[in-house]
């Protein structure tokens, strides 16, 4: 990824243009700004048509004199002590709208549409796919199907890679139990830890903040340096002001929860308050931010797998905030439209799951033999004949107690409705091929 070309400067392109013309450019740049949707980076208009009779630095003028007079700043500065800054275009409003309405929906999690059991199942998959998912941003190298099946049979990790998923598993299961807390230091300090724990080069980095002899910078493998963080003497005073804005108390003018969540995970990415895990742990806190500010279908939601399908976005997102003056509706809307495709995921597989719910009380109607769970498994067995199912696994999916998984499956083979078989010192469940003439 290349660094994006900063913009020219305010007082260099007001400089080149004569009186009557600044005032033509006044005039035109609300209007360019309402239609600017995208909210354009200068690396990125600088190769658009620019309106007819104006050239690309004179668009730019009026793009930006419009965007200041909308700009609000928030409690957090830049390293040279500089404000960030965000407006709420309408492309952003209309995103979070959109997010809001399709998360009061509940898509059927409180109306009886999708049961009890998918609702835990949904919740620890969601749980293991954003761990997974967030991971192998940070470099973790595994597949998701080994992964899944390690945290689901408690089997120890391996190697790093494994480490750094079931770290992050284990740091969202706690983001979970530590809503009732406000955030503090401390609280950060905690989850860094556990997100970190045993993947770092030198270990005793893990829960605290870096050193003032530790340099570190956001740089690729060629050694471009796309960010160098605050000095480490500043990251107390940052993270307390980071505290206070996450908890609301150094805000005066409302910002909605979905922009407060997203800027938390903007700033501590830009702090940058960790020799290694920076992004795992902004992460962690944008969760903890949505699940504190009453989104409790976040429980159900994975950000983390979009950012992966196209990480250059993502971090290009944090290098136009920070080339253009602190401007932090780039991000925003980034993350905005990430949030939506991910509540657009959730929507379509409770959907799905309600159908599916629907066939499978079709087939077992009448049927007073299995219980919900048994159920689930038998639905799942019948849109997947070749799965193996395994009693540790059934276990972590439902979270239940192993006897009670163990009696699930073995109540299914008693009715011949899975075939069990050893492998080793461990007993598998296959599906027969003709399930469907058994039921």
């Amino acid at each position: 990824m290349k660094l994006p070309k900063a913009p020219p400067t305010q007082g260099s392109l007001i400089a080149e243009v004569s009186p009557p013309r600044l005032i033509q450019i006044l005039h035109e740049g609300p209007e360019w700004a309402r239609h600017d949707a995208l909210h354009l980076h200068w690396d990125e208009l600088r190769f658009k048509t620019p309106p007819e009779g104006y050239s690309h630095a004179e668009w730019w003028l009026g793009l930006k004199l419009a965007r200041k007079a909308s700009l609000r700043e928030v409690p957090l500065r830049d390293k040279e002590g500089h404000p960030f800054e965000f407006s709420v275009p309408d492309s952003l409003n209309e995103l979070v709208h959109q997010i809001d309405r399709e998360l009061g929906d509940r898509f059927g999690l409180t109306d009886g549409k999708v049961t009890a059991q998918d609702k835990r199942v949904y919740v620890a998959n969601s749980i293991i796919q954003e761990s997974i998912t967030s991971s192998q941003l940070e470099g973790a190298v595994t597949t998701r199907e080994v992964a899944k099946k390690m945290i689901q049979t408690g089997r120890q990790p391996r190697d790093k890679s494994e480490r750094m998923i079931l770290n992050n598993y284990q740091t969202m299961s706690r983001i979970r139990e530590v809503l009732d807390r406000e955030l503090t230091p401390g609280l950060i300090l905690e989850l860094h830890r556990i997100a970190t724990e045993g993947t770092l080069e030198r270990e005793e980095t893990s829960g605290r903040l870096r050193l003032p002899d530790e340099v570190v910078e956001v740089s690729d493998a060629y050694g471009e340096v796309f960010h160098s963080p605050p000095p480490a003497t500043e990251l107390p005073a940052r993270i307390q002001a980071l505290c206070d804005f996450a908890n609301g108390r150094n805000t005066d003018t409302f910002i909605h929860p979905i922009v407060r969540a997203i800027i938390v995970h903007f700033a501590l990415a830009y702090d940058h308050p960790f020799v290694d895990g920076n992004g795992r742990t902004a992460r962690a806190l944008f969760y903890w931010c949505m699940l504190r500010q009453k989104y409790p279908l976040f429980e159900y939601i994975s950000i983390s797998q979009f950012l992966l399908k196209a990480p250059g976005q993502y971090y290009r997102a944090f290098l136009h905030t920070e080339t253009d003056d602190n401007d932090l509706t780039y991000f925003l809307l980034h993350q905005a439209g990430v949030i939506k495709a991910a509540v657009g995921e959730l929507k379509a597989y409770i959907a799905q799951r309600a159908d599916e719910q629907l066939q499978t009380n079709r087939m077992l109607r009448g049927s007073d033999r299995l219980n919900l769970r048994q159920q689930a498994v038998i639905g799942h067995a019948l849109r997947n004949p070749d799965n193996v199912y395994d009693i540790r696994i059934h276990q972590s999916s439902q979270r239940i107690s192993y006897q009670t998984a163990h009696d699930d499956l073995v109540g299914l083979v008693k009715l011949g409705l899975l075939i069990m078989q050893k492998r080793g010192r461990k007993f598998q469940f296959l599906v027969p091929g003709d399930l469907p003439d058994r039921l």
